[in-house]
């Protein structure tokens, strides 16, 4: 295939959403490429941003995203952004009666947003001597080469665990007014008028909430010359989970040839839970999953939590990365990265793989459901090649569970698909001298696909997947956390010797990242453990609210039933895949 640009339309439905997507824009802005004389890069960045032009005339490059939140989810972020000049102006009073003015105090910015707000008007940092040559004002992203380089020459060790309130808070690029939209109906903090149930999410899509919606995707969608499809990034735990499910209905009814994928996000904690709320977030999971599912070519939860029942495991432990699972600002990073990586079929500029047909490798059989596995960082010392690091492993896959969904360890999968980026400068293959026999069959192939799709085939035997290999990294800048052990070396690699602590010289600014998709028999049980946790909840006895906006009682017994019958799809026995629904359940 060519470098054809097959669009992508994506929306973010709910606050943690929208946690995870600003980390990920971030990470997209951080790739982008404007020396004009560059070599174009492996991923075609057009296929997520659009071009614009200010009334002033400046050129501009934003996401093609609709992100949706509640009342008072902003904070410092105006809804329109501050790209456009709207030509309004907001001090003209037409009204000759008296007027009395009562002055709200704006919530304060951190410090990486003051930095912003001094790098956008063409300021200096106090840090370090810079360039002072202004940013251009209202220049979107393309003004963002100089923020970088900016922020970086500052060497800012920012530290906003502490100060990060919103997603609006480490958000590094200009949105276009289009792109947020924010629900009135429901508010972001507070005990009253909270979107908590799926019920209220289903009935949010009408009247004007859906005609905005709308809108705003004609506008996205009308300058689009080959639309692939939507990618959803949508919060499971609340009533987004009911939203999302609406959403998806009614893009799969007006663009059904379209790739619909859908990750469904959930953070490990949410700091204002009870156990009727965490019986809520139950019912959510369950409801939202089975819709959505159907809704979409595939559905994939993204979640750090050990489970989704009503006693999860621990969350996952990656040995080179120090995170906190109950801080949003950080699970969201994690989330991201994998994220960055899960994407890459179907962005690349050639040979790139439409997503209906990236889904339709996946989701057999009506198994929509896949699962996310993520190795972040990938494992490997600098300078070794890709056979040493993968022989490091020994029988143990590098990855860990990013959906919730431990793996069986059997080999058994229906289909995969693996993606490693950022080996860049990297050998790939083994550099033996003439004449030296090869300690392993992996260092005896010649290409990096090889080698990875031998080492994959040794685990999944007879198992269908394709591999992908990105040269360039995930490229982290400020402000995302350093969330990384004292091991890895600036560029995301193992160091032969760590530095003492407190003495690492420089911030990871890269990082290395392998990750899976699978559509696996593991997500048979764990299907059925979240049926069996909400089939065994009455909500008219312990949760009345939870039926009063809908769904019907009838509408919920039949969509558990769903539930229970596509887990059923992903059983396996030694005749092959199965999926039918009159086959006795001993699960249950």
């Amino acid at each position: 295939m060519g470098s054809l640009c097959r669009e992508i339309v994506t929306l973010q439905l709910g606050h943690y959403s929208n946690f995870v997507g600003t980390h990920w824009w971030n990470l997209q802005d951080a790739s982008l490429t404007y020396d004009p004389d560059a070599p174009p890069g492996e991923l075609q960045n057009d296929v997520l941003f659009r071009e614009g032009q200010t009334f002033g005339g400046h050129i501009t490059y934003t996401p093609r995203l609709i992100a949706m939140d509640l009342k008072g989810s902003l904070q410092t972020l105006r809804q329109e952004g501050s790209l456009y000049e709207t030509g309004k102006d907001p001090t003209a009073i037409t009204w000759e009666g008296n007027v009395m003015v009562h002055k709200e105090s704006l919530p304060t910015k951190n410090s990486f947003l003051l930095d912003l707000d001094k790098l956008d008007k063409g300021e200096i940092l106090a840090e370090v001597d810079f360039d002072p040559t202004p940013v251009p004002h209202c220049s979107g992203t393309l003004a963002m080469e100089t923020v970088n380089s900016r922020l970086e020459r500052a060497q800012k060790g920012y530290r906003l665990e502490g100060s990060v309130r919103v997603w609006s808070d480490f958000l590094r690029i200009h949105l276009h007014p289009r792109t947020i939209s924010v629900i009135h109906e429901y508010n972001h903090d507070g005990e009253a008028h909270r979107l908590e149930t799926f019920g209220q999410g289903e009935a949010l899509l009408q009247g004007s909430v859906l005609e905005d919606l709308e809108d705003r995707l004609h506008f996205f969608i009308e300058e689009c010359d080959y639309l692939q499809g939507f990618q959803v990034l949508c919060d499971l735990a609340d009533g987004f989970s009911g939203l999302g499910s609406k959403v998806t209905e009614m893009l799969q009814d007006s663009y059904g040839g379209r790739g619909i994928l859908t990750w469904g996000l959930a953070p490990v904690s949410h700091p204002d839970t009870t156990p009727m709320k965490e019986l809520y977030h139950l019912l959510n999971y369950s409801l939202g999953m089975v819709h959505m599912a159907n809704n979409s070519s595939f559905f994939c939860p993204l979640t750090l939590k050990g489970g989704l029942g009503r006693r999860p495991a621990q969350p996952p432990s990656f040995p080179h990365l120090n995170y906190d699972p109950s801080l949003w600002y950080h699970s969201s990073s994690v989330l991201a990265l994998a994220l960055d990586s899960l994407t890459v079929p179907y962005r690349l500029r050639h040979n790139s793989t439409p997503m209906w047909e990236f889904a339709d490798a996946l989701a057999v059989s009506g198994r929509k459901v896949v699962a996310a596995y993520g190795a972040l960082p990938f494992p490997m010392m600098q300078g070794c090649s890709l056979p040493d690091a993968l022989g490091d492993c020994a029988d143990v896959l590098p990855w860990k569970p990013l959906s919730a969904c431990p793996k069986l360890g059997d080999g058994h999968c229906f289909g995969q698909s693996v993606t490693l980026k950022g080996l860049e400068g990297q050998s790939l293959v083994s550099q033996l001298r003439p004449g030296m026999q090869p300690p392993t069959q992996l260092h005896s192939l010649d290409c990096g696909e090889e080698v990875l799709a031998s080492y994959i085939n040794a685990h999944y035997p007879a198992t269908p997947f394709s591999v992908q290999l990105v040269s360039s990294p995930s490229k982290l800048t400020p402000p995302f956390p350093q969330i990384f052990s004292q091991s890895l070396g600036p560029q995301g690699f193992l160091q032969s010797q760590a530095p003492p602590p407190k003495k690492r010289s420089c911030a990871v600014s890269s990082l290395p990242v392998l990750t899976s998709l699978q559509s696996s028999p593991a997500l048979g049980p764990w299907l059925s453990e979240l049926h069996r946790g909400a089939s065994t909840l009455d909500p008219r006895r312990i949760a009345p609210s939870f039926l009063s906006q809908g769904p019907e009682l009838t509408d919920f017994q039949e969509s558990l039933e769903q539930l229970h019958l596509l887990a059923r799809c992903y059983r396996n026995d030694s005749g092959g895949m199965m999926c039918s629904s009159s086959e006795e359940d001993d699960d249950d």
